[in-house]
């Protein structure tokens, strides 16, 4: 598996996705694409709406808590389902193709790409501090740097899955050892009594009374900061023995990261009060020049270094959704075809790149983000309802790992309580996420379930995609495995953008 392509026992070469992820890279790309740069940066939306340091802590307890009780749910699913495409394909296996589709169209229109932009952008301003110091960098200059760093880590996950995963592993051990020094630091902090705020009589005196609202809204902050635990669901297919390793790196890396978020918070607190918490827009930089002195500069290119990884593993994740989608007959064709060396989805990770710089070229992507957020969440709520709904279905179906139904059904309840919350309070941005999901109706039906198009239609996207295919040189890959074969037998090919007489010409002149 060291070369582009496999070999089948006694066979021959074949072009196929190739299972380079092991139980270490897969911890790297669920720790790597929950901590990016909001642990760093501003913890303080759940101590301002939390009114006080000791329910700030237990809420980010409860947040690891919440998220792992998701992944155990999306373990269950990516165990019994075990197809890469995360939420999509178990949406689409469970509740059929429209459904599938929606998640799909938000995903690949606004969710990834806005995620994508909003981490690209938070590089670039922490890389350009040292050079502004003074002031914020200049509009064009942290544009230009986002893009090339986008760029860059695109042709990095075109080239090769191990470095694209040995970046993940690196950069992924980088943030934790920052946020490693920061804990270290506020234990050191608290065995010299600098531990004033974090006595019971300080911890929970409320310099106000939340709310329902107020508690809810918190939550949501926590549990957002937790968001990106269901990325390993994505590549289930490039992971080795999935059956053993994608529960193994959830119940590793969620209490890891609860462990860290929890400890960092408590090392904040060790060195600012709330009130200076709640004043700084960076707090983990505001940290470092308080008790870091002449090594300050380590924070600033942490978060860089975290958002570098974060960028990538996006990345990552999101080109198999795309590809996942294309081969359900979902989305073109030619996004369904990888590398005849690489074997990466190039089509795919061109399609995210290509999104995620008009996001950032023409969108205003701190207001995309709240409908973001919205249509995230929405989206885990499905997915583990999917669950309880195929546990009545298929009560008989193999399952490797079976979860305790009053895991989905706790998960729900918190996530029924904040969505109504969300609607209630923020029912102009719920509007609108509800709305950018539905316009991906008409485009269902036009492009999936309409299957008679005109030829002249046909003939058209035939021979855009024989030319994207000699651009990225990329052909569809082989089945390997009945698992694999039974996978692409039960797929909808409704939106096949070539016909099996091009994909033989294809080959043909060379492909």
């Amino acid at each position: 598996m060291a070369g582009g392509e496999q070999r089948l026992p006694g066979g021959p070469e074949r072009v196929a996705l190739k299972k380079e992820i092991g139980l270490v890279s897969a911890c790297a790309i669920i720790i790597g694409n929950i901590i990016g740069s909001g642990i760093f940066i501003s913890p303080k939306g759940v101590l301002e709406h939390a009114g006080s340091v000791g329910l700030a802590l237990i809420i980010w307890v409860l947040g690891g808590g919440v998220a792992a009780l998701g992944s155990l749910c999306y373990a269950e699913l990516g165990v019994t389902i075990p197809k890469s495409g995360g939420d999509y394909s178990y949406v689409t296996e469970i509740f059929g193709g429209l459904a599938g589709f929606l998640l799909l169209w938000s995903a690949v229109l606004i969710m990834y790409p806005t995620s994508l932009a909003v981490i690209a952008l938070t590089f670039s301003n922490y890389v350009l501090q040292p050079v502004f110091p003074n002031c914020i960098p200049p509009y064009n200059a942290s544009r230009i740097l986002s893009m090339v760093c986008l760029l860059l880590l695109t042709w990095v996950n075109s080239s090769s899955v191990r470095w694209a995963t040995r970046i993940q592993d690196i950069f992924t051990a980088g943030k934790l050892l920052a946020l490693t020094l920061i804990i270290v630091v506020g234990f050191i902090q608290i065995f010299k009594g600098n531990y004033k705020e974090l006595t019971p009589s300080n911890a929970f005196r409320f310099w106000m009374t939340p709310s329902v609202g107020h508690l809810a809204l918190a939550f949501l902050q926590g549990s957002f900061a937790f968001s990106g635990w269901n990325f390993l669901n994505y590549v289930t297919e490039e992971l080795v023995d999935p059956r053993r390793n994608l529960p193994r790196a959830i119940f590793i890396s969620i209490p890891l990261v609860t462990f860290v978020y929890t400890f960092t918070n408590i090392a904040y607190f060790t060195a600012m009060s709330p009130h200076e918490l709640l004043s700084s827009n960076a707090v983990a930089v505001t940290f470092g020049e308080k008790l870091l002195g002449y090594f300050s500069w380590v924070m600033p290119v942490s978060v860089a270094l975290s958002t570098f990884g974060g960028i990538n593993g996006y990345l990552f994740t999101s080109s198999r959704l795309c590809f996942s989608g294309a081969r359900e007959g979902h989305l073109p064709s030619l996004l369904a075809m990888i590398h005849v060396k690489n074997c990466t989805p190039i089509p795919a990770l061109l399609i995210c790149c290509l999104a995620t710089l008009i996001i950032m070229l023409v969108g205003d992507t701190y207001t995309l983000i709240n409908y973001v957020s919205f249509i995230n969440y929405l989206c885990y709520g499905v997915t583990i309802i999917g669950l309880i709904v195929l546990r009545w279905r298929k009560p008989k179906i193999f399952r490797p790992i079976k979860v305790n139904l009053l895991i989905p059904i706790t998960y729900l309840a918190f996530w029924a309580f904040l969505l109504v919350f969300s609607l209630y309070s923020e029912p102009i941005v719920c509007g609108i996420g509800l709305i950018i999901i539905l316009t991906g109706v008409p485009v269902f039906f036009l492009g999936v379930y309409w299957r008679n198009k005109p030829k002249c239609v046909n003939r058209l996207i035939e021979s855009l995609t024989c030319w994207g295919q000699k651009l990225c040189f990329v052909v569809y890959p082989q089945c390997g495995s009945a698992e694999e074969e039974h996978s692409h037998s039960s797929s909808s090919h409704s939106w096949r953008l070539v016909s099996d007489t091009a994909v033989r010409k294809s080959h043909q002149r060379g492909l």
